[in-house]
């Protein structure tokens, strides 16, 4: 055990799956990768809930998914997202050394963790001044608008501590990605905003595709159809060439997530005269909304349908009391010639903001086998 943040000791063991979602309940939100449902989804991988405890108190938790290697019983543990803890302490090794500890007793050869700390962040037109500057390459090549100094503090730690960050080409993580786009639901002093609010912080072309949807008679609504959503998304993934997942992946975790919250996934569809032109998948736990999964049909674009079904969720999630709306992933890239570029361009005309987090990081523990895998994961 190790002396936790107030000087009594910090242990790790398992947890019930109860309890970890009761301190979930407790804190405003958390990564819905680290609510006990996402274990269920991720069903490849074995699964364990993890508490931190200060004496008898519960005081942190985590989703741990052990991924095993070929031929041994040696297993790589991931923490999407995670986990969920006191990062604005001084002293992380409270709280990640028995975390440590605990994994290599489980068998595991190698820590990876997302910690869920910002680090900076840009306002939409921050970003779009620099889409617009041939000059500029990379989001981090522009003055943030904002420094998040626990998200400092947390990065230098854990390169003392002895943790590798984990950074793919293009700005995208090794698993979830850095970079995300957000728009904040809620003002600089935590009061909610209104539609109204919102609409006005969209671009002329956001707000302008959403009045179109509105006249050209696009009608938005909350959906049992996974069947349909489905339908679309292959052909969205033939269109936009990225491999789909199947059907039964969608199912599972309609599922998990519906079982542990009923408002923790929502599946969303806008039809125009009959037609499914646009279909997408909504997660929220607690203050945090996410839009997860999109798919839009190629004909009828010019009905906005996949305007006119972002803007139902964002209202979706101002109504239940979210404080953040996540678009979740966006490479970095702010080169006008980069086919990743209308990525960050649509997002940006919601009015929100780029944010970057820590990103993710791994902890060997078993170098040998840690080296191996590492190179096996660079050959792929």
């Amino acid at each position: 055990m190790t002396p936790g943040p107030s000087g009594t000791l910090l242990s790790v063991r398992e947890i019930s799956e109860s309890e970890h979602l009761a301190l979930i309940r407790s804190r405003s939100s958390a990564s819905f990768l680290q609510t006990p449902a996402w274990g269920r989804v991720k069903s490849e991988w074995r699964r364990e809930s993890l508490g931190w405890f200060e004496g008898e108190q519960l005081v942190g938790a985590a989703l741990v998914l052990y991924r095993q290697l070929p031929k041994v019983k040696r297993y790589l543990a991931y923490l999407p997202e995670g986990p969920l803890l006191d990062w604005d302490t001084e002293d992380l090794a409270a709280w990640l050394a028995p975390m440590a500890a605990h994994l290599k007793r489980r068998g595991a050869f190698g820590v990876r963790m997302g910690p869920p700390v910002v680090t900076r962040r840009w306002t939409a037109a921050v970003v779009k001044d620099g889409i617009a500057d041939p000059a500029v390459h990379r989001l981090g090549e522009l003055p943030p608008t904002g420094r998040d100094a626990t998200g400092a503090r947390v990065v230098a730690q854990l390169r003392e501590l002895g943790w590798r960050p984990q950074v793919a080409e293009g700005g995208f993580a090794a698993g979830q990605p850095q970079y995300v786009f957000q728009v904040p639901l809620v003002d600089a002093d935590g009061k909610p905003r209104t539609e109204d609010d919102v609409l006005a912080g969209m671009n002329q072309l956001w707000r302008r595709n959403i009045k179109k949807a509105a006249k050209a008679g696009v009608e938005v609504s909350v959906s049992e159809d996974l069947e349909a959503f489905h339908d679309l998304y292959l052909h969205t993934a033939q269109r936009d060439h990225f491999t789909p997942r199947p059907l039964a992946y969608f199912r599972t975790m309609r599922d998990a997530l519906a079982a542990e919250d009923p408002d923790r996934f929502r599946l969303w569809a806008a039809h125009h005269e009959g037609d499914l032109v646009a279909a997408t998948i909504a997660i929220r736990v607690g203050t945090h909304a996410w839009y997860s999964y999109g798919a839009s049909s190629t004909e009828k674009r010019d009905v906005r349908g996949s305007n006119a079904v972002q803007w139902a969720m964002i209202r979706d999630a101002l109504a239940a009391g979210a404080a953040v709306y996540d678009l979740r992933g966006i490479t970095d890239t702010l080169d006008a010639d980069d086919p990743h570029v209308g990525l960050i361009q649509f997002k940006a005309g919601t009015g929100g903001e780029a944010v970057e987090y820590a990103g993710e990081w791994d902890l060997p523990l078993n170098r040998a086998l840690y080296a191996a895998f590492d190179l096996y994961m660079r050959r792929r």
